[in-house]
């Protein structure tokens, strides 16, 4: 099969070098199933694994097939698997023990706590931009307990976790308030948020929204979100964070997404019912992955990125 690659750790924050190469198609073993690739989502741990980033705390064997989000077909099925059959489409989140045998070729195989089936509504593109950006919203949304009739703010609301996020809270019949720059204002507002300008005052620009204070918060992007929205929430411990490493000692959640079939589950009959869709700014062939990576790093996307396969 083909797949990208990388065999080392970059240097001086940058990833290792990616390269398209033949390789042996996966191993498929008992409660797996081999899933042809029609799309995968690209993240930006997907970078920092390849930058050494997460290497304290991510075991990694090279050379590495990159990325976690996929969306394809099952092609075959590993020993004692029930629960798909070949043809399925499905999507998932495929965090397994160890970074080795990633999403960004044409096959992978995928333990089947990492899938689900795929949305009917989505494209197989749209799809592989869900997994791991939608699982963080819901899950951040869960951790904090986001009920219908609460005012909850998005920091970094546009982006890939934040817009899911947006649709997802809006979904259960919370109010959002959602942080980004102005040309992503619109796009917020269409997604039934009420848009905010981070930077300096932002903590005033949101009282002034909610002079009552805020039901709960969630941080996609860090610079001292987490300090922001702790001042503004009604119950200190109801913010969460996936981008400061310090928000625990500061009194919030810190959350590392799980892979999670109900969850999976969930968000695709929140697309099936029309509450939930997915902004592709880009997609790539997969020859392409080093471009989606630039595209990545720079931190600029609406929605998603993806690699089509």
């Amino acid at each position: 099969m083909k797949a990208i690659t990388f065999s080392a750790y970059g240097t001086d924050g940058a990833p290792g070098s990616l390269a398209l190469v033949d390789a042996p198609a996966p191993k498929v073993g008992p409660g797996e199933v081999l899933v042809r690739v029609k799309a995968a989502g690209v993240n930006p741990v997907d970078w920092k694994i390849a930058a050494g980033y997460l290497d304290a705390t991510t075991e990694t064997r090279f050379p590495v097939i990159p990325g976690w989000d996929v969306a394809g077909v099952v092609e075959a099925l590993g020993a004692d698997t029930s629960e798909y059959a070949v043809g399925d489409e499905v999507y998932g989140y495929l965090r397994k023990e160890w970074v080795q045998l990633g999403t960004y070729a044409e096959l992978v195989s995928a333990p089947v706590r990492t899938l689900a089936r795929k949305p009917r509504a989505l494209t197989f593109e749209q799809a592989a931009g869900v997994p791991l950006a939608g699982l963080t919203a819901y899950q951040s949304l869960a951790r904090v307990r986001v009920a219908a009739g609460e005012t909850v703010v998005i920091h970094a609301a546009a982006g890939g976790t934040g817009s899911l996020g947006v649709q997802i809270a809006v979904a259960l019949g919370a109010r959002v308030i959602g942080t980004a720059g102005a040309h992503n204002h619109d796009y917020l507002r269409s997604l039934g948020a009420e848009p905010v300008l981070y930077g300096e005052g932002l903590a005033d620009r949101i009282r002034a929204l909610a002079p009552e204070g805020i039901d709960a918060g969630l941080d996609f992007h860090g610079d001292g979100a987490v300090e922001v929205l702790q001042g503004l929430v009604k119950e200190r411990g109801r913010v969460v964070s996936i981008a400061d490493p310090g928000a625990a000692a500061k009194g919030a959640h810190q959350l590392w997404v799980r892979p999670d079939t109900a969850d999976l589950t969930a968000l695709a009959r929140l697309a099936d019912d029309g509450k939930l869709s997915v902004h592709v700014e880009h997609a790539l062939p997969l020859a392409q992955a080093a471009k989606a990576w630039e595209i990545s790093a720079a931190g600029r996307t609406r929605g998603k990125i993806v690699l089509t396969v």
